[in-house]
Formats: structure tokens, sequence, C-alpha cells
């Protein structure tokens, strides 16, 4: 007789009680325990001093990140993980505590409306305040440090004079492509929101003289002419394919024939499931704006060929992000 192995609901319980982690995760972000430990070992007890919560609570927390491997214990000593050391300590680069922050504070109060939003396509937030886009912004730059870097180093920037960002946050795809090409010229472009806050994390940077910050909406105002290159990354993401065709004829329309165009995002796939991150954060970009969606590179050359642009190649850079580059055409 034949047997066969039973189904379980381990999968499905694996998969309900990941907001658990996350939330485990964030908790230990913002009380600060990655740093703590950053200076060395330390028992229970002296996290606890230090972090001033009571052994008990505390010790929820530190079991579930040496659960999750962010945090070995040795005989009672606990200390950072070499993952938490490399990216949770705050003493390296790239540093991704303003990114769970942004999900922490911004993104996970916003997901509790993620059905509505399935059935109804609106927004769910909208930062208002300085210190919540500034949240935003870092966030955002903190989780797509490594496609900033790749980008730099993948992309031959050395071809072009002067490159047009769009929507491009705080400039830190400006900061890593100037840190390969430093004679580039470039120009950011942004809402003013968010332009006001890109000045001031600018105006100390070694390369400000070689960055011009534009204010203004890409769906409504002109763009800033003369640029030989025109970086879109992580926005195609926010909005629909009609917006998104919109756009890049926009785009089209105020650049000269052979402008490179480089379009960054969690391209997918033809079945939008590959890769695994790009398929679960396109609920994120639904929640946010009521209409984003993640899109597969067949989609986007369609888009192209109907907004007069060349494909020319599609590349990986870091994680799900990868690059795909074309060119305007008469």
């Amino acid at each position: 007789m034949t047997m066969h192995n039973p189904v379980t609901p381990d999968a499905i319980f694996q998969i309900a009680s990941g907001f658990m982690a996350s939330k485990h995760l964030f908790a230990a972000s913002e009380l600060g325990l990655f740093e703590h430990l950053a200076e060395g070992p330390m028992t229970l007890e002296l996290l606890a001093q230090r972090i001033g919560i009571a052994c008990p609570r505390l010790r929820i927390i530190v079991d579930a990140m040496v659960a999750l491997g962010l945090v070995e214990c040795h005989n009672q000593w606990y200390q950072n993980s070499p993952v938490a050391t490399a990216f949770l300590s705050g003493d390296s680069s790239p540093d991704l505590r303003p990114f769970l922050r942004f999900w922490n504070q911004i993104s996970y109060p916003a997901w509790q409306q993620f059905e509505a939003r399935l059935r109804t396509g609106q927004a769910t937030f909208e930062p208002a305040d300085e210190e919540r886009i500034r949240m935003f912004s870092e966030g955002v730059e903190s989780i797509t440090s490594g496609a900033a870097q790749a980008l730099a180093c993948t992309y031959d920037f050395g071809c072009h004079r002067q490159v047009l960002d769009l929507g491009g946050g705080n400039g830190s795809f400006l900061l890593a492509l100037l840190g390969q090409c430093p004679a580039l010229k470039t120009t950011l472009f942004e809402l003013p929101r968010v332009a006001r806050l890109a000045r001031k994390r600018l105006e100390t940077a070694p390369v400000v003289e070689q960055i011009t910050i534009v204010e203004g909406d890409f769906f409504q105002d002109p763009l800033p002419p003369d640029h030989d290159c025109v970086l879109l990354a992580h926005a195609v993401h926010m909005f629909s394919p009609e917006r998104n065709l919109t756009l890049l004829q926009r785009i089209h329309a105020a650049v000269s024939s052979g402008t490179r165009l480089l379009l960054v995002d969690f391209w997918t796939d033809t079945t939008h499931t590959h890769p695994l991150f790009a398929t679960l954060i396109a609920g994120e970009f639904l929640v946010a704006t009521g209409e984003g969606d993640v899109y597969s590179e067949e989609e986007v050359r369609t888009w192209l060929r109907q907004s007069g642009w060349c494909y020319l190649t599609h590349l990986p850079l870091s994680g799900a992000s990868s690059l795909i580059v074309a060119e305007a055409q008469q």
C-alpha cells in the first residue's frame, strides 16, 4: 500500500505568524538593542539596565532575536550576529534602521487597511508633516541603497554629461553615481516638500556643486532640459500602467534623440511571482497610492515601444532590484 505524506497546516502557520517576527524586529531596533550590543557582549541584566526595561519583558524580545538569527547567546552573554552587526548596529553602511523605522511607523499601520484598499483602490497614507516625509525618504534610501550602489558600478555613466533624476527623493542615487563619476552634472527633480529635505541632506555633501535641485511634479510641470540621461528609480511601481505610459511619453517629449532612460525597479517575470520580494511588496505600493503595483519586463517593453523608446537591455542590480535601459528614438 502506498503511503502518502500527510498534508499539514505548517506553511499556513509560518506565513500567518510573519507579522510577529516583524514586530519583534521593529521593536528591537526602536529600543536600540543592536546599538547596545555593538559595544560588546552583554548579559540580559546589563542590557535591561541599559535599555530601561525589566528583564522578564526584555527577555521575550531578546529570545526572539536569537531564534531569528539576529542575536547570538553564549553562556548567557548576548551579542549581535554578523548580519545585525553589518546592517543594524549603526556602525556600518548601509544602515537598515531607517528602513525598519519607516515600515514600523508608516507602512505597518497602513497595511491594516489593505483589504479595504483592494476593494476601493484608495491610497492609505500620504506623509503630511515634515517629520514623516523625512522618515519616508530615509526609509526608502535605506532599502534601495544596495540598488543605488549597484547602479553606479553596473552602468557606464562616463559616457554622459548630465543626468536627470526624476523623483529621486533625497538624492541618494545621485550621490552613489557621483561617487563613481564625480565630474558629472546632475539634476534632482522632486516635489517641493521632498526637495526641501533633499537640500538639507545634500548641503554638506562633497559633491553638492554637481547637483541642481528643481522643484516640480513630473506629471504636470516642464522637465529640466539638456540632459542626455534620465533616471527613474523606484517610481514606476507607484503608478498604474496608464500613468506610467503617460510619464514615459512626457519624458520622451522632453529629451533629444539618443538620450538614455534608466528604469530601476522591482521588475518581475511574466507571472508577477518572481522574485518573491517583488510579489509581496506590490501590496505596499497599492496601499500607498491606491494604484501602485509591480510590473514585468514585458510590460515595460510595451510601454517603451508605445512611447518612442528603444529597449536596449535588462541588467540585475541588488536583491530584487534590476535595471532596464532604453534610448530615445526620433
